[in-house]
């Protein structure tokens, strides 16, 4: 038998020391959530047994990266940070082979590897595996926990990142708790949402949104078995846990740390903005799923100060930055998210040829705190939602119903004379949401391309994805490349033949990774080659670009030509000029816009070494973006 670890004097005190900095905000939090229930302090002591327990156990290695990371507080932050998402098993098959590709991430400078759900999913449909069995073991196709934590230290030592999910708002329906639940177990009832009758459930359903109106209409369920209906927010096979029972707090920061301590060096947190209910509110974005966030931060400070949360809120940008932490909790929350609003934007300047509504709606973003980051992307696992606020469309003479019309549209292949290739997605028929798929490439017209034949489409095609890929590595955050973009991979239709598939066309956009094609990244005479050198090159740019760093300021500006957007970033480590051309024709930034921002002087393209002059224009090419800075 194994003998229990035991912490020496030095280690205790260094636990001692992290109690005492982070005590007081794990119990502002939790008070918020508990602070009126009589047993408050016996949670408040749970919690910490169990973020000592974590810290006891933790191995010495994550122990040298707490202590590199505590040195280091911007690691996450910085220029050289690069991710790479995707499915294990549509990567590598397998947890065990995925380092045979680790020198294939490095050739594209990666730095973060966001691995999605790895734990142990019901079987299909399971939502992607978002719909978790057991928190405790692998997901049985691809490895074991042991498994996971080979890999984690293998990625570490090849200086990338390891990223997973947790998904803290629901389990699996046919989850132990869940099964006990559904036995009658009253204390198991009470980690779900569950009512007797439909009185409550249809006061709630006036305010709530549907997320899945086509497969998964409403938000509650009967569950026979229980003789209650259930609160699932997402499909019928995801029961909503109940973060009003503090056990089921407890149970999550227990997996959460155990996570920690297998390598996972980012969590990101899924579904998130929906975690707390109350009664006449849409039960999103509520201050105490803050709190939930916040309070899972402080303990994890104690047990393991390396880790890093990742808040998976796609809601309006005013909503966003919220989950960075504010007030006394400000900087104290999730450390990075994703910057949803920027990934809507690039498409719609795309298929728009303009950037007037886009280069305005950034420009209202709240500013981030200097400790957080964005994660920017260009496309993900899931659909596009066209998160297009109506007032900004109005503030540039557009209609914000008519725009996203027009986008899903376009993208989904309706508008005559689009090039791009995508499907409607849960079309809500009561609002005319209509939510797009597809892979980048088939999106910025790659397909199409293909289909056609022409050359210039080919080439035309990707120019578009090198172009949003070029703004998104530049915008500020971490630049995230979804698998396969980087060899414009398309569509892949063989979901449909697969019956636990075949009703969610999101997996048209989560193909196997083709090695073949792979093999082609060095060959720039190829659409698959030119994209993956090209993307390559911005990789290896942004590493030597320190004006690139998170909390060098990212602003969106007009560049006085309705079809190029502009973004400067500006800190004490220099300024950097980005101008992208969204017109398939030729462009031009008048110099006096450029004297305007103090800019006519010798500038150098950081990407191609050109130099221009700024009391002269800039002409850009179509679809041309340069990184200008001083010589």
């Amino acid at each position: 038998m194994k003998k229990k670890k035991r912490l020496t004097k030095t280690e205790e005190e260094i636990f001692h020391v992290r109690q005492k900095t982070h005590l007081a905000d794990a119990r502002y939090a939790l008070h918020q959530l508990y602070g009126e229930r009589s047993d408050f302090e016996d949670w408040v002591n749970s919690c910490l047994a169990k973020a000592k327990a974590a810290y006891k156990s933790r191995p010495d290695d994550l122990k040298r990266l707490d202590l590199e990371r505590t040195h280091q507080p911007d690691w996450f932050l910085q220029e050289n940070m690069v991710g790479y998402i995707c499915y294990t098993d549509r990567f590598s098959g397998d947890l065990k082979t995925l380092p045979q590709h680790i020198p294939y991430l490095q050739e594209l400078g990666v730095t973060y590897l966001h691995l999605m759900p790895l734990l142990q999913p019901r079987p299909e449909p399971n939502d992607g595996g978002y719909a978790v069995l057991d928190y405790r073991q692998v997901d049985s196709r691809i490895g074991t926990m042991e498994e996971l934590a080979t890999t984690a230290a293998k990625l570490r030592e090849n200086g990338i990142s390891l990223c997973t999910d947790l998904v803290c708002n629901h389990t699996a329906d046919d989850h132990t708790w869940a099964e006990r639940a559904k036995h009658g177990d009253p204390a198991y009832q009470d980690y779900y949402l569950t009512f007797p009758d439909r009185d409550l459930p249809d006061q709630y359903e006036q305010n709530l949104r549907e997320i899945f109106p086509e497969t998964a209409p409403g938000n509650f369920l009967f569950d026979k078995q229980m003789e209650r209906w259930v609160w699932s927010t997402f499909n019928d096979y995801q029961w909503d846990l109940n973060y009003a029972n503090p056990a089921v707090f407890v149970e999550m920061l227990d997996i959460i740390l155990n996570l920690a301590n297998q390598g996972v060096e980012i969590i990101r947190m899924d579904a998130v903005a929906f975690m707390w209910k109350q009664m006449g509110t849409d039960c999103e974005n509520l201050p105490e799923a803050h709190a939930i966030l916040q309070a899972f931060k402080a303990f994890s400070k104690m047990a393991a100060p390396g880790l890093i949360f990742k808040a998976e809120a796609i809601v309006a940008p005013e909503d966003v930055v919220p989950y960075f932490g504010t007030g006394r909790m400000a900087g104290k929350e999730c450390e990075i998210a994703y910057h949803n609003t920027l990934m809507v934007y690039l498409w719609s300047m795309l298929a728009e040829q303009k950037v007037v509504l886009s280069t305005h709606s950034l420009q209202q973003l709240p500013i981030l705190p200097e400790s957080a980051g964005w994660v920017t992307y260009a496309r993900c696992h899931d659909d596009i939602g066209w998160a297009i606020m109506d007032e900004y469309a109005t503030a540039v003479g557009l209609s914000g119903y008519g725009h996203r019309t027009f986008l899903s549209e376009f993208y989904s292949g309706e508008f005559i004379g689009t090039w791009a290739k995508g499907d409607t997605f849960q079309f809500n028929p009561e609002t005319g949401d209509k939510r797009i798929c597809g892979s980048a490439a088939s999106l910025a017209g790659l397909e199409r391309a293909y289909e056609s034949g022409h050359q210039n489409e080919i080439e035309s095609a990707i120019k578009r994805m090198l172009l949003i890929h070029n703004v998104m590595f530049a915008a500020g955050g971490i630049p995230l490349i979804y698998m396969g973009d980087e060899l414009g991979m398309l569509n892949d239709y063989s979901y449909k033949n697969d019956p636990a598939k075949a009703d969610d066309n999101r997996w048209m956009q989560r193909p196997l990774m083709n090695w073949k094609l792979a093999k082609e990244r060095h060959k720039l005479s190829t659409p698959s080659g030119a994209i993956f050198q090209g993307i390559k090159q911005l990789s290896i740019t942004r590493k030597k670009t320190a004006a690139l760093h998170s909390q060098a300021k990212s602003e969106a500006i007009w560049t006085h030509n309705d079809h190029i957007f502009g973004l400067l970033r500006s800190s004490a480590r220099g300024r950097l000029l980005v101008l992208a051309n969204f017109s398939p024709v030729m462009q031009s930034v008048p110099a006096g816009r450029l004297a305007e921002l103090g800019l006519d002087i010798d500038l150098r393209d950081q990407l191609t070494g050109r130099d221009f002059h700024g009391s002269v224009d800039v002409p850009l090419s179509p679809y041309e973006a340069v990184w200008l800075m001083k010589k």
